[in-house]
């Protein structure tokens, strides 16, 4: 395999690995939960304002480092990013009181806005549109993965060793994978794009009439409300309602994390590629559906107490993670290169400030004064919100450049 193949591999892989260290970090505090009420002597809405408060800062930072990769060297924003979450995860050693969790939450937020955000842009601008779905499956599988990573890690570190111990594990290596993104060489934006930039999807302005863009945003903020809520709060509930231990509640629902994620993630972003072949709306087509058949799935696995439950779990799971590749090559293939990064900020922006910045804290909010199952039920609502704007939208997918043949992935960078 020449160099000129082999260099977009070897990005999306390098890229692909941090993001997995990113999201194995944000799991870590799922998995223990019950361990930082006990020390800290919290409540359920308290300790779901640690998730909300990450992602507003998170979310806040996001329309910043746009801008700023759309102007500067993209990878060093990465790398700094890499370094900054990294350095601070490791400083949870120093914390002992929950303001200063929540301090250590708002400074690893900051940090990792960096990197979600500029990312896929580099990846987008080393593979071509018709293959996109596949390439950012593989880079989104690092989700599911590493929440799956994430639980077991936590679960097995904070119960024989304390709940600060995991976070020491996940800041390591951030260190070194932000040293390596130094070494990319950055592809040219917009490189192999073949829509034209309209006044919707050449300007920060245009995309508030661009209706392919806030279709898949809003479709997304949904699908984050109920995914975000849910990974928050399933070990909780499996330890505290239906009667596992805080480490069989974090190894069931990450294996089953671990397997949905890895199938879900790669399947859709095969689907969404092979169907754009027959419609234009094949990504957001790929979503609503797996949305939609979601909804009942969901209220088996949050309400029944039989022998229902755990495939209901397994199943939702992947119906809900099978949106997550197409969703995101929806996003960047509705705008031009030239302003990617600003509207991956402002997406990141929009599906977090409605999603899943609030949804772990009403969550918890709604337990305290009733029940989980109770709180778990904005989740389906959610869901069936996301199906909804995801099926309107398919009219304004734009029309991509389709390959004769398959592309391998890698053959058309220089």
């Amino acid at each position: 395999m020449t160099q000129t193949k082999l260099y977009p591999r070897t990005a999306l892989i390098l890229l692909t690995a941090l993001n997995l260290l990113n999201y194995i970090d944000r799991s870590i505090l799922n998995a223990v939960q019950p361990l930082v009420q006990s020390e800290f002597h919290v409540s359920d809405a308290q300790i779901g304002r640690l998730t909300t408060v990450f992602l507003i800062f998170y979310t806040l930072a996001a329309p910043f480092m746009g801008p700023l990769a759309d102007r500067y060297s993209r990878k060093l924003i990465v790398a700094l990013g890499a370094f900054a979450w990294s350095g601070v995860t490791l400083l949870t050693a120093f914390v002992h009181s929950y303001q200063s969790l929540l301090i250590r939450h708002t400074l690893v937020g900051i940090g990792e806005a960096s990197f979600v955000t500029i990312s896929p842009t580099i990846i987008a601008d080393l593979f071509p549109e018709s293959v996109r779905g596949r390439v950012l499956g593989v880079f989104y599988l690092a989700i599911p993965v590493g929440f799956a990573l994430g639980y077991p890690i936590g679960g097995y570190f904070g119960t024989h060793y304390g709940w600060r111990t995991p976070f020491y594990i996940a800041a390591g290596p951030g260190f070194l994978l932000g040293l390596l993104v130094m070494f990319l060489r950055e592809p040219e934006r917009g490189q192999l794009d073949s829509l034209p930039e309209t006044r919707e999807r050449r300007s920060v302005l245009g995309l508030a009439r661009n209706p392919a863009f806030l279709a898949a945003t809003l479709g997304m903020a949904m699908m984050t409300f109920a995914q975000g809520g849910l990974l928050v709060w399933m070990p909780t509930f499996l330890s505290r309602m239906r009667g596992y231990t805080l480490l069989q509640a974090n190894q069931l629902f990450g294996l089953m994390i671990a397997i949905d994620g890895t199938i879900a993630s790669i399947l859709g972003g095969w689907l969404g590629d092979r169907l754009l072949q027959r419609t234009k709306g094949a990504y957001y087509l790929v979503s609503s559906v797996s949305m939609g058949l979601g909804i009942p799935v969901m209220a088996v696995a949050l309400f029944s107490r039989g022998s229902a439950m755990v495939p209901g779990i397994a199943i939702a799971g992947f119906l809900l993670l099978l949106n997550t590749a197409p969703l995101n090559t929806a996003v960047i293939n509705s705008v031009g290169g030239h302003i990617r990064a600003t509207a991956i900020a402002v997406n990141l922006f929009v599906i977090h400030f409605l999603g899943d910045a609030f949804s772990p804290w009403l969550i918890g909010k709604i337990s305290d004064s009733s029940s989980l199952e109770s709180g778990f039920v904005s989740t389906i609502v959610a869901t069936a919100l996301s199906a909804a704007i995801l099926f309107y939208g398919i009219r304004f997918a734009p029309s991509v450049k389709l390959h004769e043949k398959p592309v391998p992935m890698g053959a058309h960078q220089e």
